[in-house]
């Protein structure tokens, strides 16, 4: 790909939290290009993807199992580690040190549960050391940046949650929200309207949106389960269906949401990856291959436009015109799907 000798493009790459990323050698064109995000050299050995939950629910609130059978499931499920995050109650994993090792790890959470004019709004706070009381404002978009604020006062990091359930805000009211770095875009509770409707944009149009009007904020993907008895069905909130893939040198509490804050993860309701490659002429994306199935990836633009559509693996793309933001969503052929966090283009006079 020819790069304009008067163009630098600054890509920063925060969100791209990779296993095994390298960033590749820039062809001499291309050295102007400079890159902000935490992809190794190869000089060090990479972090692994860390498999996590952010959004569980016990019995401590709406949910029908108690914390230690909620913590058992994931853990016995190959997930590294669980925010439990009931509704204004801070459920002390430290009642559940015996579940935590080596491979396993209880982060503690809250999901800060408030509304406007009887819409909800949800945040929850991830690492919260206590309860943190929810708060209500004179708007909407007041109301959930007290609450943002109130989470990020005690040094935890939030994300919002389901904005489509109950049709409560969206992206106008997002737009105008501050210190918010994670949005759910995909939730697997049965009620919470991931694909929108009637004129309203599901959650990945509304991502674009924010993305578009110059907002930075990333794709979280949750199960938001309440359901762990019972029959497993597509009406009951049960586990497994949304997670995250987090790039962290360790697996503890604030490594973990640090890198999820800075947007080093993928979302996933089932995809792998392996790696993520940004080089100053192309974006690959490695994707962990299953036996027998095939992958479409998907690179988006701005304003939700679709750049290029490909089958292979690894997925690559090589950037070419105006842009603002490049992402990637990879689709399996059971229709799993994996977002890779966006890459943020600038254009800037070259020297």
């Amino acid at each position: 790909m020819e790069v304009r000798g008067d163009v630098a493009v600054a890509v920063r790459c925060a969100a791209l939290a990779v296993v095994g990323a390298t960033l590749l050698s820039a062809p001499a064109s291309a050295q102007a290009r400079r890159f902000e995000g935490p992809y190794t050299d190869g000089s060090t050995p990479p972090p692994r993807w860390l498999k996590g939950n952010t959004h569980a629910h016990t019995m401590e609130s709406d949910g029908d199992s108690p914390p230690e059978v909620v913590a058992r499931w994931y853990k016995e499920h190959g997930y590294d580690f669980l925010v439990l995050s009931d509704h204004n109650v801070f459920t002390d994993p430290a009642a559940l040190a015996h579940l935590v090792d080596s491979t396993f790890l209880l982060i503690p959470g809250e999901e800060v549960t408030s509304s406007f004019e009887s819409r909800p709004v949800h945040v929850n706070g991830l690492n919260v050391p206590h309860l943190v009381e929810a708060r209500t404002a004179e708007s909407m978009v007041a109301t959930i940046q007290a609450n943002v604020d109130a989470v990020r006062e005690v040094e935890a990091v939030p994300h919002v949650n389901h904005p489509n359930f109950g049709w409560s805000f969206g992206v106008e009211e997002l737009r105008q929200v501050r210190g918010d770095r994670l949005l759910e875009i995909h939730n697997g509770h049965p009620l919470v309207h991931n694909e929108g409707g009637g004129g309203t944009p599901g959650m990945e149009e509304a991502w674009d949106a924010l993305l578009t009007s110059g907002k930075r904020i990333y794709g979280i993907a949750v199960d938001d389960a309440h359901h762990f008895q019972g029959e497993f069905s597509r009406d009951r909130a049960n586990p497994g269906r949304g997670w995250v893939g987090v790039r962290s040198d360790a697996l503890e509490a604030g490594s973990i949401v640090d890198a999820l804050d800075a947007g080093r993860f993928y979302a996933s309701t089932g995809v792998e990856l392996d790696a993520v490659v940004v080089a100053p002429t192309r974006i690959e994306v490695h994707i962990r291959p299953r036996e027998s199935f095939r992958y479409t990836t998907t690179f988006i633009g701005d304003s939700g436009r679709v750049l290029a559509v490909t089958g292979e693996n690894p997925a690559v793309y090589e950037p070419a015109g105006p842009l603002t933001y490049v992402r990637a969503k990879v689709v399996d052929s059971m229709g799993y799907a994996a977002w890779v966090q966006p890459v943020f283009v600038e254009e800037t006079s070259g020297r």
